[in-house]
């Protein structure tokens, strides 16, 4: 999303304004991505989805703020402006790589129990595929008639994305996968599934599908 709206504004500066901002973003993203992996560990996964999701936040209300300020509807950016949303753009970047950009791949391998690690991360991967390119094919029309108020937009939903790790997921640092199972046992009460065993409930769910596949699996043997 604020890859357009960086294209745009560095024009103002220089014809090479796409080649630029795509340096500026992609080395970023790099950057963090790296630093991610160096202190996730020590840090644990919920502190850097934290500061992350608060990075992305004043980095988007702040680059709609000065596109409602300085555009408007017919307006400009000045070359002073322009600098300052790549800026704003660069610690979006930044807030993203170290947290959801990296870490929303960790934490779907990790966090699901053994018995239903498979279909999890399936079903994780196909919906965030799935938003990925609603929001592609979208964008541009919301763009034409939200204007700077798409980055108010997303930003209310970077608050759900962080409000939601704060609240309900579990620290999983220094946790073997084995012993996932354990930690949706203990955290069961505060996601809503009240004192029952999650990963129990999973198991079963996941049993109760198997059974009604094996009809389909003897036909297919025979």
């Amino acid at each position: 999303m604020l890859e357009t709206w960086s294209c745009t504004s560095i024009s103002l500066i220089r014809e090479s304004g796409s080649l630029m901002s795509s340096v500026v973003t992609g080395g970023a993203g790099l950057v963090t991505t790296f630093l991610s992996m160096l202190i996730v560990d020590k840090f644990g996964r919920r502190a850097l989805f934290i500061v992350g999701g608060m990075l992305m936040l004043c980095a988007q209300v702040a680059v709609g703020a000065i596109m409602a300020e300085k555009l408007g509807d017919h307006g400009a950016l000045s070359k002073a402006d322009s600098y300052l949303v790549l800026v704003l753009i660069g610690i979006y970047v930044s807030g993203f790589g170290i947290s959801w950009g990296s870490l929303g791949w960790l934490v779907r391998s990790g966090i699901y129990p053994l018995e239903i690690r498979s279909a999890g991360q399936s079903i994780t991967i196909a919906v965030s595929f799935t938003f990925t390119f609603l929001i592609a094919q979208t964008f541009l029309a919301m763009l034409c008639h939200m204007k700077s108020g798409i980055f108010f937009f997303f930003s209310v939903w970077v608050v759900v994305m962080t409000g939601f790790v704060y609240l309900f997921l579990p620290e999983t640092k220094d946790i073997p996968i084995e012993q996932m199972a354990r930690v949706w046992h203990v955290c069961g009460g505060c996601i809503g599934f009240g004192t029952d065993n999650i990963s129990e409930w999973m198991s079963q769910a996941v049993q109760r599908f198997n059974q009604s596949c094996e009809p389909v699996k003897c036909e297919l043997l025979a």
